[in-house]
């Protein structure tokens, strides 16, 4: 896609998780080639200036905006979104969500099993960990598709991880949940593809985010994805978002179903050198 390739000044993005990361990154990315963004985040008084940043450097592309902080799993908060955006659009009916993005990170980091049972993942804490982080994916397609804002050419992107594949310490249910978003957006793809409607899951590599500071030994797993990356780097929010918006182009109707990397390789790489495995001591 041409770097100033321009959407139609009638396309929008709902942004799952837009304050920070790749949401973040996407919502200026989108609105950038000229996407208006409506932006859904959850952050209280410490965080709240970064979908104030966000919000800000959306708004200077001369694009519209509409960033709701709230909780993205309450069934009430994304009636309360999505009737905000059909408010909009009955405004302008030429309107059109061209794209959804599912890019939730709030889940429990806990061992699954335990010798200390107050130490062990709950019950309540997988519900909720599946819930926000693969959940949520289903039921905001569906209150979209169902309420006329997904129609022929819309594009539905979750962002996905190797930990959907792979395993770390306490990230038991936050893989389960990555691979549960996976499959969903497979099932979403043969849904939806009779509407003209592609799905795909986003790999995206280890990337310094926020979500990612919360999971213990970050600062080494950084280390080790820069040592297996063929890029010789780490994958950065700004990598994510500009696939999504290729992804996005009018060009992209037939590419569905897939989980498309976007590390530079990292994740195909399963082995470090000697000379690289001694830098990360």
């Amino acid at each position: 896609m041409s770097s100033d390739y321009k959407f139609k000044k009638t396309d929008w993005a709902l942004i799952l998780g837009a304050s920070s990361g790749f949401g973040g990154a996407t919502a200026v990315e989108l609105a950038r080639h000229g996407m208006n963004i409506c932006g859904v985040h959850f952050d209280r008084a410490i965080t709240l200036p970064n979908a104030e940043k966000v919000k800000k450097e959306v708004d200077a592309q001369g694009v519209q905006s509409l960033f709701f902080n709230v909780n993205a799993s309450d069934p009430e908060k994304r009636k309360e979104v999505i009737d905000g955006l059909k408010k909009e659009f009955h405004k302008h009916p030429e309107s059109n969500l061209r794209v959804l993005m599912h890019s939730l990170a709030f889940g429990t980091l806990r061992p699954l099993v335990c010798k200390d049972e107050k130490e062990q993942m709950t019950q309540a804490q997988v519900e909720m960990t599946m819930d926000v982080m693969a959940n949520s994916l289903v039921y905001w397609t569906q209150s979209a598709f169902n309420g006329g804002l997904l129609k022929k050419g819309a594009h539905v992107f979750a962002m996905t991880s190797s930990g959907g594949h792979s395993q770390l310490p306490n990230y038991g249910a936050v893989s389960a949940a990555k691979a549960a978003l996976e499959s969903y957006i497979r099932q979403l793809t043969h849904d939806l593809g009779p509407y003209g409607i592609t799905c795909n899951a986003i790999l995206a590599g280890v990337t310094d985010t926020a979500a990612l500071r919360k999971i213990p030994g970050a600062l080494m797993m950084l280390k080790v994805a820069q040592a297996k990356s063929p890029a010789m780097r780490n994958t950065t929010p700004e990598d994510v978002a500009r696939a999504i918006a290729l992804l996005s182009h009018d060009d992209a109707y037939f590419i569905s179903g897939n989980v498309i990397g976007v590390d530079g390789g990292e994740d195909v790489v399963s082995y470090i050198g000697q000379k690289d495995a001694l830098t990360l001591e």
